[in-house]
């Protein structure tokens, strides 16, 4: 009895584990540049005092879903989406380096060139990339080279300023943080990729796909339902025994 109770109990609440996994993905269906993740649930058995007679279930993140999300016009010079595989540098809340393909860029009052989170986007000598200020115009290439022109300058007074970090690692040396942002394994250094480009005037939705997340939000919450009721059945059936055990004494 106590077998599939332990089994019921573990299975609740991994079964809660994973509804937070599908309901932040739900929750970031409108996020630019959002990797949705993935959950799994698997059989383990119990180590101890003992033989291992008992098994929980144990739901676990084996990674995300990397599929590019759909691009987005939207015409404005600081929105960029990256073209195919490849990530945009930037710097963390710590001041680490970390990918995004959040292209959703901003120029703030200091003249860092920011994604719209806050966090500045690194240039190829590995800084921040600082737009001098005052300009009339920023144009960034598919290569991510950076142009501007200077207030008051003619309209041909382009000038270059910086290169937008580009790489393109690996997936599976990828770890994603509580952040949303990706790191390599190891916090090993980035590596700049001159093969990535990306698109002028464009974002990169997120690639989740809302309607199977509600689907799986549904499911999860009736796995949920069937585990409280065997939780409940183990209850009755050991009071029943109970019962039985007084009366033949």
């Amino acid at each position: 009895m106590d077998k599939y109770l332990y089994i019921s109990m573990t299975g609740a609440s991994q079964g809660l584990n994973a509804l937070a996994v599908h309901g932040n993905n739900l929750a970031n269906a409108n996020t630019t540049g959002f990797k949705s993740d993935f959950e799994q649930a698997r059989a383990m058995q119990a180590y101890g005092e003992g033989l291992p007679s008992r098994v929980f279930a144990m739901r676990e993140n084996p990674g995300q879903n990397f599929t590019p999300g759909a691009l987005k016009t939207t015409g404005r010079d600081l929105d960029v989406a990256v073209a195919g595989q490849g990530w945009i540098s930037i710097r963390d809340a710590n001041g680490q380096e970390a990918l995004t393909r959040d292209g959703n860029l901003t120029v703030s009052a200091a003249g860092v060139l920011q994604t719209a989170t806050g966090h500045p986007v690194i240039g190829n000598n590995n800084q921040p990339i600082i737009i001098p200020l005052p300009v009339e115009k920023i144009n960034i290439n598919k290569d991510g080279t950076i142009e501007v022109r200077p207030q008051g300058a003619p309209p041909d007074g382009m000038e270059e300023v910086n290169r937008i970090k580009l790489a393109n690692p690996s997936i599976k040396e990828l770890r994603k943080g509580t952040d949303g942002l990706f790191r390599l394994a190891n916090n090993q250094p980035i590596t700049a990729d001159a093969n990535v480009e990306v698109i002028k005037g464009a974002l990169e939705a997120s690639n989740v796909n809302p309607i199977a997340e509600m689907t799986q939000l549904i499911n999860l919450q009736h796995n949920y339902d069937m585990q409280v009721k065997m939780m409940r059945t183990a209850e009755d059936d050991d009071r029943s025994v109970t019962r039985l055990l007084n009366l033949r004494g």
